[in-house]
This record gives C-alpha cells, structure tokens and sequence, in this order.
C-alpha cells in the first residue's frame, strides 16, 4: 500500500526534531498493533517499508509447530510472549493454509486496505504518542544534564500567570511561584531563566525554569565574575527575597583577591549587572568567614552588635543598639530573615533596652538551655552555651554588661 509515507514521515521528523528511523520504527509498532486487532490474532507480524516506491506491506510469520518448543528457563514472561508468538501449532495453521505441515514456514500478507477505519485511527493515535514519547525522551537526554544552567528563551504564551518559554528545540514553563512577582512579561519577548527541573514523566511539564531559584544569583554572578568561574572566589551562601533584596557570602582562595571587590567590580559594573537582570533586587555581598560571631556581624551590617549569644541547636540571640533594631530586622523582618538563612541558623534580634528591660523569668525563658552536642560543630564559636536551667541570671547580667562596655 503506497502511503506517501516518506513525505509525511519526514516533515514529522524534521518538525519534532526526530530522526527518520525513530518514526519508522513507531510506524511500524502501530500497523502491526492494528494488524493484530484486525486478524484477532496475537502472532508475529513484520511490517516492510520500501523507501524507494513508498510501498508498506504487513505480514503474518510464523513457523508451523505440532507443540511449542521449550524456552530458556532464565527468559521473563515478556520474552517467553514473544518467542511463543513466533509459532503456531498444526490445526490453527491449516485454517489459514490447508497445506501446511510441520516445521514449514507460513507467511501471509495482511491488506492493510481491510484494517478498517477503527484500526487504522488506533495505529494513528499510537503514533502520535509514541511521537510524543520519543520527542519527550530526546528533551529529556538533551536538557537533563543542563539543570542547574541559565538558559535564554522567547515568551510563547502566558497563561494564568504561567509563562510559555520557547526555547528553540523544546518549550518551558516558569511557574507563578518561581517567577519575581513584579516582573511583567509579553508575548516575544526575550526572558532568562535557571533550570531547575527536567522530569521525564507524562504528565506535568518537562523543563521548569526559575527566576525566584537562589541558584539563578549564584550563577550569574558566576557567568559575571571571571573569579568565581575559575574557582578563585567561591559562593558560600545565598538567600533572596527575589526582586527585592538578597545576600551572597562569597570567600577567596587567594589572599591577595578581595571577594567582594571582585563581585562588585570596577565602579560597581559587574554587581550592577546582575541587579538590572534581577530587577534591581538590592544585593548585599558579604566576606564569609569561619567564624560565627564575626559571620553575623558581617550579615547584619552596618548594624551595631552589642552581644551573640548561640544557646544551641541552630538558635542565636543578638544584641543590637537600640537605634539599629529596626535595620538589624529590616522592612517586615526581611533583613534578618536572609541572614537566618545565609546562616542557616535562627537568629532572634533584641534591642539594648530591650533586653535591659527584661526580668529574670523573661531571661531564662530566652535563654532556656538546649541540649548541644558534646563535640561543638567546627563553625560554631558560642559566646557562651548555658548548661543549667538555674543559672543566676545577675551573673548572666553582669558578664553582658562588661562584654557590652569592652
């Protein structure tokens, strides 16, 4: 049967990025289902394309058998299937060819004109799946290995707030949620995001990009800075409230580079250009250091640290002048919200006076002594760790004011 099928199948390959022989053999896979459907019969089929007359052609082969022969014990149910589909025994044979014997060889073509409409929609749809299947597997294989990668697309679509990205061979979707929500978008323009997901499911969307990722600042200060992309100047630490404001620890391997020189760059150009990127999210770099205390100090400067207290279990007081309270905490608690996460630690910020003011059952609910790990962790350098509930909290006062007065 002439199907124009080179013509047809060729367009497809080049449309979804295919190569020729994925489609024929999916073609191939769909007549010999409908084969079977149409014939009620579940025996080998072989399907023969000519890609010289664009002829098809569907056979039934098989081999005439009085019994079926033994299979190979280590064989699993799949491949004892279709050993057994390759024999037919005597009498069902002869309804097909009174002549047949033993041991003979049978073939018969099989008019795929007779397959009928139903057959022939059901080898249709296969085929547009296993397209689909194949189309997924090649995006898969190619941008699997790509998460983690800034990538550059045009918007396709916006739907309910979802974005369509065009990327060339394949499409993308960023999310509402992984979107800096006062960015607005139109269809063609250009957009940049960061990989953060490639699934290979059905459903659900291949390819999911960010913009909110903390990852997307890392890597474009990498693609920004020729010291972080040789490895001189490593990143430590992110955290972003995406579009508004972030901080970035970075640590130099080379002492005579300064991290954070080479972040902002001569005049400011290099960190400048990420902020236009990023909507002018304000972003703090901040010099990481092993050292706890002087860490914090670092990331909630420029404010005034009066006192750190690390009681244990990821949990640090600060003590700040009572003019810096509002700037240590930030505009709804966003300063101190990215720097509990740079640090990976919970840091609760009190005011001079604050604290001053508080009585000695204030104090020792603030300061209720957690159990620690005998054996401190390497970054941890507590100012003090209490170890009994009854500490004497005038004691506790007085060792605050003399640290406050040095």
């Amino acid at each position: 049967m002439n199907l124009d099928i080179l013509e047809n199948l060729t367009a497809i390959a080049k449309t979804k990025n295919l190569g020729k022989d994925v489609v024929l053999d999916t073609l191939k896979e769909s007549l010999v289902i409908a084969a079977k459907k149409y014939l009620g019969l579940q025996k080998h089929m072989e399907v023969e394309i000519d890609e010289t007359t664009n002829l098809v052609n569907v056979y039934l082969r098989i081999t005439v058998v009085d019994d079926y022969p033994d299979v190979d014990p280590e064989m699993d149910a799949e491949e004892v299937r279709l050993f057994d589909e390759k024999f037919m025994l005597l009498d069902e044979a002869r309804s097909y060819n009174s002549e047949a014997a033993p041991e003979d060889f049978l073939e018969m073509e099989i008019p795929i004109e007779n397959f009928g409409r139903a057959a022939i929609s059901t080898a249709k749809q296969m085929l547009l799946q296993k397209i689909r299947d194949a189309e997924r597997e090649l995006i898969y294989g190619e941008y699997c290995n790509k998460v983690g990668d800034i990538v550059s697309g045009s918007v396709q679509q916006i739907d309910r707030g979802t974005i369509f990205v065009n990327l060339g061979k394949a499409e993308a979707v960023l999310p509402a949620k992984e979107q800096i929500r006062k960015e607005r978008y139109r269809q063609g323009e250009t957009i940049r995001a960061y990989i953060a997901e490639v699934n290979n499911e059905t459903k659900g969307h291949q390819i999911v990009l960010s913009r909110a990722h903390p990852n997307f600042l890392a890597k474009l200060f990498e693609l920004e800075v020729p010291e972080i992309s040789d490895g001189t100047v490593a990143i430590r630490g992110v955290s972003r409230d995406p579009g508004y404001r972030a901080k970035i620890s970075v640590v130099s391997k080379d002492d005579r580079i300064d991290p954070v020189g080479a972040c902002v760059g001569m005049k400011g150009n290099r960190v400048q250009a990420i902020v236009r990127e990023l909507s002018n999210e304000r972003i703090d770099i901040i010099h990481w250091t092993d050292d706890i205390n002087t860490y914090i100090k670092r990331a909630l400067s420029p404010a005034d640290i009066r006192q750190i207290n690390d009681i244990g279990d990821g949990r640090i007081v600060v003590i700040v002048s009572d003019e810096d309270l509002s700037q240590a905490i930030g505009r709804g608690g966003q300063n101190v919200r990215l720097a509990s996460k740079l640090l990976e630690k919970e840091l609760d910020i009190y005011g001079l006076t604050e604290f001053n003011k508080m009585t000695d059952d204030d104090k020792e609910i603030l300061f209720e002594p957690i159990e620690v790990d005998d054996e401190p962790e390497e970054n941890d350098s507590p100012v003090f760790v209490p170890e009994k509930k009854e500490t004497k909290f005038s004691e506790l006062e007085s060792l605050f004011k003399k640290n406050t007065s040095n």
